[in-house]
């Protein structure tokens, strides 16, 4: 659920009156705890035979997760690989001279990776290697470190360069998630924005509340976070320092302050303002304050996101008579329509390279997330759940998230970018919801 139009678009309601119901609905929402469960729900036919031999280890490890279950966990979340299980192995090989490629020939496995743990002190030091079975070559070898307190951030990290190794694309195991759960209702509610590993592990919040957190979105640095906050009584922009915690007012017009979506460089941010009167997207300078506006219409604007040139926007607007994607190739151009397949297509999320734009698409009665090939306007709905929102794409393009709903509760769920495979992020004990992929941090 976001504070933008698309709400009112859904029910054709003015939109001042969806507003109001929007905060109603937010205080409504029920309990959820902290931390996120992870179920996969589906895999893609096509993926890739891989074993994640459990690694060698010397020394004290600390307890909890092993460094290859991790590994593993994150391949098959992708869902892009099917790892073979441990008690399936024929050997459990820890370097080269044990890895035998007829046995994992035999058993139909595409890839092995082996390794080996030691600790020295606080430090656990991994040396990894990942075989092509059928080339019977080493694809990549290497060491990494990390504190014994942060086994997870070095396994993640593992998990990117296999990844990158056989993909050719980046990793995102090492990213974060930003999303929005609340605790109680009526006067008891209680809004946290938190912030997770994209398995929903060691979720932090960030900001506690009593009135609605809406629309989180990461810098492309990865250390602070945009957002919509009605503490004040009204919605309210601020930018959030995850590391010192401070923060700050970037837009507090009069009317509504909405829709934060940082500009590729971090140096400015597209706003939803209705401070002329009327909705529309203007460009905030974060470190002079100044604004541009950046549509002039009678309809309805909104929802901004920049395209992968860092100069072009895409935007929601019904001024063809109903909620449509529109692309800006610059401030001041005129703007091109993009969606067409249905009355209703909202919250324009494109991917990185330009390929693709994302979107919530109604068909019939269902609200589902669709893409657009931007070269030649292929549309094709890619969720097979009924109420979707609050889309957002992974930075390497190959992974989407949204809200939806499960048996009457609000989770997240990811699917690959083409739909072949899906897992959910359900909190343990009621809703969740806006989710916001964070970026890959060198």
């Amino acid at each position: 659920m976001t504070l933008n139009a698309h709400d009112s678009y859904r029910q054709g309601f003015p939109f001042t009156t969806a507003l109001a119901a929007l905060v109603v609905l937010m205080l409504l929402a029920s309990q959820a705890r902290a931390e996120l469960l992870i179920r996969i729900t589906e895999g893609a036919d096509s993926a890739i035979p891989i074993s994640v031999v459990p690694f060698a280890e010397s020394g004290a490890m600390p307890a909890g997760d092993k460094v290859s279950s991790i590994v593993q966990a994150d391949l098959t979340m992708s869902g892009e690989f099917r790892p073979l299980e441990p008690s399936r192995m024929l050997s459990l090989p820890s370097q080269r001279s044990e890895v035998y490629f007829r046995d994992w020939r035999l058993l139909g496995q595409r890839y092995v990776l082996v390794g080996q743990l030691n600790r020295s002190g606080d430090r656990i030091e991994a040396r990894y290697e990942l075989f092509d079975v059928n080339r019977e070559e080493r694809i990549l070898g290497e060491t990494a470190g990390a504190p014994a307190s942060n086994v997870r951030t070095l396994a993640h990290h593992i998990s990117d360069r296999v990844y990158e190794a056989i993909t050719g694309d980046p990793g995102v195991f090492s990213t974060k998630l930003a999303y929005v759960t609340v605790t109680g209702d009526g006067d008891n509610a209680r809004y946290r924005l938190h912030v997770s590993d994209v398995d929903g592990k060691r979720s932090r919040i960030r900001l506690e509340s009593r009135e609605p957190i809406l629309s989180p979105a990461w810098s492309p640095d990865g250390k602070q976070l945009a957002y919509v906050s009605f503490e004040t009584g009204k919605p309210v922009v601020f930018v959030h320092e995850l590391a010192s915690g401070n923060r700050r007012k970037v837009a507090d017009f009069p009317g509504l302050n909405s829709a934060p979506a940082w500009s590729p460089d971090g140096k400015s941010m597209l706003l939803t303002l209705s401070k002329d009167g009327n909705a529309e997207i203007y460009r905030l300078d974060i470190a002079s304050g100044n604004l541009t506006r950046m549509t002039n219409h009678w309809a309805i604007d909104t929802e901004g996101a920049w395209d992968h040139t860092g100069r072009g926007i895409y935007f929601t607007s019904d001024r063809s008579g109903g909620p449509q994607i529109y692309h800006m190739e610059r401030a001041g151009a005129e703007p091109r329509r993009i969606t067409f397949g249905s009355r209703y297509n909202a919250r324009p999320r494109p991917d990185a390279r330009g390929e693709y734009v994302y979107y919530v698409h109604q068909r019939e009665r269902a609200f589902h997330i669709a893409r657009t090939n931007l070269k030649n306007g292929e549309e094709s709905v890619i969720t097979r759940t009924e109420s979707d929102e609050s889309p957002s794409v992974s930075p390497n393009g190959r992974l989407l998230i949204y809200a939806t709903q499960q048996n009457g509760t609000s989770v997240l769920t990811v699917v690959s970018a083409n739909g072949g495979a899906a897992y959910s992020l359900p909190a343990s004990d009621g809703d969740v919801r806006e989710p916001a992929w964070g970026p890959i941090v060198r």
